[in-house]
């Protein structure tokens, strides 16, 4: 009887064992992962997207951080699309690249409170409070472009210069304003044709019109056109290969998609912004409720300088965009964004 009992108690004792080394477990976090949705033209746009995917495999080479994606969708797709992402217990921070987010992303950032959210470009307003795990990574686009509008305009031999927007929204214009003023402050008696491709996200990925509005551009004269269109931008590029005329990409450095063309690029360190956000994230650093701005001064947007595109920018003109960098970073020049 002793023994029966001796072998019921050492029974239950691992037994009791076993069901606290499974409820342990069951409680031990799983491996925190990224999440994001991709902006108008997806993956592969060799711009603005591209280099929030820089931003994710950054993390994951140096931080260990594992993410999915989801590509864009139309419409009230982007907010399924994030709440898909939230919906994963292992998704602990979800990216929305791009202002079209801004209403989503603040929706479902409330909807979720225990998650981090982050959108790149949000349409800040500083009358509206933000979601306490919400944080908002913003450019100062206009500085860049001011910078390439004032190399395009110590270039030109035409004194006629373009700009082909993608969607007509306040965030497309702050390149126009910064590029024209640019434009104008090197160069008074310089022209800038201004174009857009439309007013809705689709405007963003329409290669054909992008490559029609250049051709008009270049026709009436301008011989240097600074796109601010995603994947639109690739048919400016092509138009530009097609006339021997330049072109000036954005976002990332697109010189190789017409070698010999691309003047320059304005770029903003969006790969950079999502890297910063994740690893903050993972370091329990993050702080929602705010906006992060990356401006000239912080080098969170520039101008491509490199052996590249060297012997298409004299010496001198160098010395002059770079002279008028310095004058943006002390105060000295106040860049319009409208």
């Amino acid at each position: 009887m002793r023994l029966f009992t001796l072998l019921l108690t050492i029974t239950l004792i691992l037994f009791l064992v076993g069901c606290a080394r499974k409820a342990d477990q069951q409680e031990q976090p799983t491996k925190m992962k990224v999440g994001l949705v991709f902006d108008v033209g997806g993956r592969g746009d060799k711009s603005f997207n591209d280099a929030a995917y820089r931003g994710l495999e950054k993390a994951k080479k140096e931080l260990g951080m594992d993410f999915e994606y989801i590509e864009p969708g139309p419409g009230a797709d982007r907010e399924a699309a994030l709440r898909q992402l939230a919906n994963h217990k292992d998704i602990a921070l979800i990216f929305g690249i791009g202002f079209i987010f801004t209403d989503d992303i603040t929706t479902i950032a409330r909807e979720f409170p225990s998650k981090k959210f982050a959108c790149v470009d949000y349409t800040y307003d500083s009358t509206r409070p933000l979601p306490p795990n919400l944080v908002a990574l913003l450019f100062r686009e206009e500085e860049g472009s001011f910078l390439v509008g004032t190399l395009a305009a110590l270039l030109t031999k035409t004194n006629v210069i373009g700009f082909i927007g993608g969607m007509q929204s306040p965030l497309i214009k702050k390149f126009e304003a910064g590029y024209i003023a640019g434009a104008r402050y090197a160069n008074p008696k310089c022209e800038v044709l201004v174009g857009y491709a439309g007013t809705t996200g689709e405007a963003f990925k329409n290669p054909g019109k992008g490559k029609e509005l250049a051709l008009g551009q270049y026709t009436r004269g301008a011989d240097i056109i600074y796109h601010a269109s995603g994947v639109t931008g690739l048919g400016v590029f092509e138009a530009a290969r097609e006339l021997k005329k330049l072109a000036i990409g954005v976002d990332s450095d697109q010189y190789h998609e017409a070698p010999g063309n691309i003047l320059t690029s304005m770029t903003k360190i969006v790969d950079t912004a999502v890297f910063q956000s994740i690893k903050a994230a993972k370091e329990s650093t993050f702080v929602g409720g705010r906006a992060m701005i990356f401006d000239l001064k912080s080098n969170g947007v520039d101008y491509v300088y490199d052996q590249n595109n060297k012997s298409l920018i004299p010496d001198d003109v160098h010395t002059k965009v770079e002279e008028t960098r310095r004058k943006i970073v002390s105060g000295e020049i106040t860049v319009p964004y409208q």
